[in-house]
Parts: structure tokens; sequence; C-alpha cells
């Protein structure tokens, strides 16, 4: 039964959703949400949670380009603990510096305007993230 995985670049204000495809081969965006709150990010979340019914959430770990854990780290692990209880789903990590970086690159490239650029960039990192997992974790 194919299942699908939902991937997360969490930010304070703005949090980009990917979605796998049913075989979990590729990643494809769905939204950047913009959000004043966890609490307000998980009842935003809800809707595609109740849409995508994935097995699993990925969420990329904000390291230090030293892989050292900085504030934004105990935050976004903050909020898997709080993902985890609103959601009774499983939640990985993975390592997501210079997704950032990526996926302005990427947006340059394909001839994205500046000022499009900032409404999409979450939602871009979210697929980044979602595909190094998929590649990583492909049978």
């Amino acid at each position: 039964m194919e299942k699908r995985t939902i991937g997360l670049d969490y930010g304070e204000a703005r949090t980009g959703v990917a979605v796998s495809d049913l075989l979990g081969i590729t990643a494809q965006g769905v939204c950047s949400i913009s959000h004043k709150s966890d609490k307000e990010l998980l009842e935003k979340l809800k809707s595609y949670i109740d849409e995508y019914k994935p097995v699993k959430i990925i969420i990329g770990m904000p390291l230090n380009m030293n892989a050292s854990a900085g504030e934004r780290v105990n935050k976004t692990k903050r909020f898997i603990s709080k993902l985890k209880k609103e959601f009774s789903i499983e939640v990985e990590t993975i390592d997501e510096r210079l997704t950032t970086v990526a996926s302005h690159r990427t947006m340059t490239e394909l001839g994205v305007k500046k000022d499009k650029k900032k409404s999409i960039v979450d939602m871009m990192s979210a697929v980044l993230i979602l595909q190094m997992y998929l590649d990583k974790n492909a049978k």
C-alpha cells in the first residue's frame, strides 16, 4: 500500500510544505504557510495532514554550518514535540544546511522574479528537504 510523506521547512514566520508522490519517489511543493505561532501553524497544517494522510513527516533541522546546534535547533525540537502530540505521527529530521541557498539559486536559474522568491523559498526548501530524505531512503 502506497503512502505519502510530508516535508516541512519550519520557520518562525513561514513554513514550507512539500509532499511525496504515492510511491515515495518525488517531492512536490504544496505551499508556504504564514503563521504567528506554532499553534496557528498546527491548525493550518491539519488540512494538509487530513488531505494527504502521511505516514511520516520529515522536518529540516537547522544546524549551524559547523554542525553545532543553536537556538533555531531548540525551537525546531520544541515544535516537533508539539507536532507529534497534535497528530500522533512519526517525525524524522534531516540536516537542512544550505537548502535555502540552493532554493534561491534554483529560483534564480529558473528566472523567478525577486519579489516572488520570498513567497516560495520556504516551499522550495521543503521540497529539497523531502527529496533529500526520499533519495537517501530509496529502496
